[in-house]
């Protein structure tokens, strides 16, 4: 059965068709920087590798782009809608709702999109990518998968906040955890290459929304992103962590609309707001060239992303490997060596020929003497979510 894995974020559309059970890629691609009027798609499907830079106002368009290269009849892999049997989606928040890979339902799409305001930068278009696949697949299955339940195991003295308690019980506010269909992933790639299940495992997830996980056993224990995905490390246009306190300043003092406080926080922060790029790849460039805002904004990055291997080392009691992930976390050398400079204390050292070393599968880039193994796992979340939705279509 052929699988569309649909992985929508918040200025990225990555698509895989695998032929299931086999896990054969037929195909492969992104759609990069939407919003830009420099996009990128990328298709491969066998010998045909093309990348197209245009215009996307939107996820919408990028769906739609998508679709057509799928179809089209020259380079195209499926000559009609039927020949896709499942489709399915990641999604990033589902509450206390969902907990398991859900099969698509009405009932599902309200409740996703009631959930899009612990999400605004994601469920929204989680839930256009549904709605579209709809349109386009009317007759295959649609499945969401969840980024959530990879982090039902987080225990209650870590998701729960120091607020009254109704708020818990009755309101349903806690730590949640999000991109944990990659967190999942890498987490078992890593535990097979240190052959052993019982392990100690921090999982960096660097991308356009970054987080870290402390995994034990294979189980989430803690996590960086919280109730909604917009706390923890800095990311490309989020703020991360911040004094809670600054919220009320901005409207009280300074005059901000409740609204213009979420836009400024979500959307104009981070990276961003740092250094007027959003596009780590634009802001190591810039870096290179002496620009000071960028050296800063990179050094903030870092430093913030020790301070969390630092906690998550004590919630640990040790750490037997690091993993970098995600776009950034996979491709940056120059950010995996910052964070892991100066970390000797902890047992961490850095290969540096590794580190600058290339490749697409699983490498470990730490130096002999390191007491902690450093991997780069390249993530398939598509994979992940392929999976998980035939072994649930297949067992209706």
């Amino acid at each position: 059965m052929n699988v569309l894995i649909i992985n929508a974020g918040s200025s990225s559309i990555k698509y895989q068709l695998i032929a299931m059970p086999l896990e054969h890629v037929i195909c492969t691609g992104i759609v990069e920087r939407i919003g830009s009027r420099e996009a990128q798609l990328k298709y491969k499907a066998g010998s045909v590798n093309r990348e197209e830079i245009f215009e996307i106002p939107d996820h919408k368009t990028g769906f739609q782009k998508i679709a057509a290269y799928l179809l089209d009849p020259k380079i195209g892999v499926v000559k009609n809608v039927d020949e896709i049997g499942i489709i399915g989606h990641r999604v990033v928040h589902g509450g206390t709702t969902f907990s398991d890979t859900t099969r698509i339902t009405p009932a599902v799409k309200e409740k996703i999109k009631a959930l899009s305001i612990l999400a605004p930068l994601h469920n929204p278009h989680n839930l256009e990518g549904i709605i579209l696949a709809e349109q386009l697949f009317p007759n295959a299955g649609q499945v969401a998968v969840f980024d959530t339940a990879f982090h039902q195991t987080i225990p209650l003295k870590a998701k729960k906040y120091a607020i009254p308690n109704d708020f818990y019980t009755k309101h349903n506010i806690q730590v949640y955890g999000f991109h944990g269909t990659s967190h999942k992933f890498v987490t078992e790639k890593a535990m097979a290459h240190l052959q052993h299940k019982d392990s100690k495992i921090i999982s960096i997830h660097l991308g356009n929304g970054c987080s870290m996980t402390a995994v034990k056993n294979g189980k989430s224990i803690d996590h960086s992103l919280g109730f909604t995905p917009s706390n923890g490390l800095i990311m490309g246009s989020r703020s991360g962590d911040i004094d809670h306190s600054l919220i009320f300043y901005l409207i009280n003092t300074l005059g901000y609309e409740l609204d213009a406080v979420s836009t400024l926080l979500n959307k104009e922060s981070g990276m961003l707001g740092l250094t007027g790029l959003s596009d780590l790849r634009d802001i190591q460039s810039a870096a290179e060239k002496g620009n000071q805002d960028c050296i800063l904004a990179l050094e903030m990055n870092a430093y913030r992303i020790k301070k969390y291997i630092g906690a998550y080392a004590a919630a640990l009691n040790g750490v037997d490997a690091l993993i970098f992930t995600a776009g950034i976390g996979e491709n940056s050398s120059l950010l995996r060596k910052m964070v892991c400079t100066n970390m000797d204390y902890l047992g961490i050292v850095l290969n540096d020929s590794k580190n600058e070393a290339k490749s697409t599968s699983l490498r470990k880039i730490n130096s002999d003497s390191s007491k902690v193994k450093v991997l780069v796992v390249p993530t398939n979340e598509e994979l992940e979510i392929a999976k998980q939705s035939f072994n649930l279509v297949s067992t209706i």
